[in-house]
């Protein structure tokens, strides 16, 4: 009798030792009795009754998780290759556990399929220069996807974009066309500032009349500092203007002639 009251008091004690697990902070364990889902336990020590009770245990840390390379065709016909990578992690360990049987792989699939859905339509240059967007809406697609599993997703990154050899070359010239275009332009309006401020100075120069004295004076000062044997003969404005007008009357008297001699010709003809 004794002996039977020892086996069972030793059963006893196995029974609940037995029962004893100790969850960490990261973990959760879903419980089954029978089969159906009453809840989840943990961290901490926690108790698990063997034959009644089964578990299967959930991991909430965020898992990094890499999206494989994806050809795509972009909105503007541009084949190219793009991979990303996803973060997320369990939040609803009961929903992780009850509601899908491999939450990781389903995630996985859910971002392949929406990250060629999503790039597929936007423009390669979009792709290439609004990364931070499109990482948004694709954070936001897959977590809505998602969020009746139990998965919250935290970000998805595209990571690599591989475009045609082709392509880039085409890129490459319209780069370097547009930094010409763009020489061209500062250039031009170099030119026009110069031309505007030229001709200020000329209006101011044209209402003073010893001005044009004193610049050409300042221009003999800087060229005589270089220590050249360059010889200036300074002429007065005053000798140019008087020959331009005599070379006017010259050329008006001749004038004046030739048709006198036309007229001359005509009446003797007559």
């Amino acid at each position: 009798m004794d002996f039977l009251v020892d086996a069972g008091i030793f059963c006893a004690v196995a029974y609940v030792l037995s029962s004893i697990k100790i969850v960490k902070e990261y973990d959760r364990l879903v419980i089954f009795r029978f089969g159906k889902a009453v809840g989840t336990k943990g961290p901490g020590l926690t108790f698990v009754w063997p034959i009644a009770d089964s578990y299967k245990k959930a991991d909430l840390r965020i898992i990094t998780m890499s999206i494989p390379m994806q050809e795509i065709i972009t909105k503007d016909n541009v084949s190219v290759r793009t991979a990303a990578v996803c973060f997320f992690q369990v939040v609803d360990p009961f929903k992780a556990v009850t509601k899908i049987e491999d939450p990781i792989e389903a995630t996985r699939q859910i971002a392949q399929t929406t990250l060629r859905s999503v790039l597929g339509q936007h423009e390669l240059d979009e792709l290439l220069s609004a990364r931070d967007s499109i990482n948004a809406q694709l954070s936001a697609i897959i977590d809505r996807q998602t969020e009746g599993w139990g998965i919250k997703v935290n970000s998805v990154e595209v990571k690599d974009v591989e475009i045609p050899e082709g392509m880039q070359r085409a890129m490459a010239r319209q780069a370097e066309a547009e930094r010409e275009r763009r020489a061209k332009i500062v250039a031009a309006e170099g030119e026009h500032q110069a031309a505007e401020k030229l001709a200020e100075a000329a209006k101011l120069i044209a209402a003073q009349p010893g001005a044009m004295q004193l610049r050409q004076l300042q221009t003999m000062v800087e060229v005589s500092a270089e220590k050249n044997s360059t010889l200036i003969f300074p002429i007065p404005i005053e000798f140019m203007s008087g020959y331009q007008t005599s070379q006017i009357e010259e050329s008006d008297a001749e004038t004046l002639d030739v048709s006198a001699v036309n007229k001359q010709a005509q009446k003797e003809l007559r």
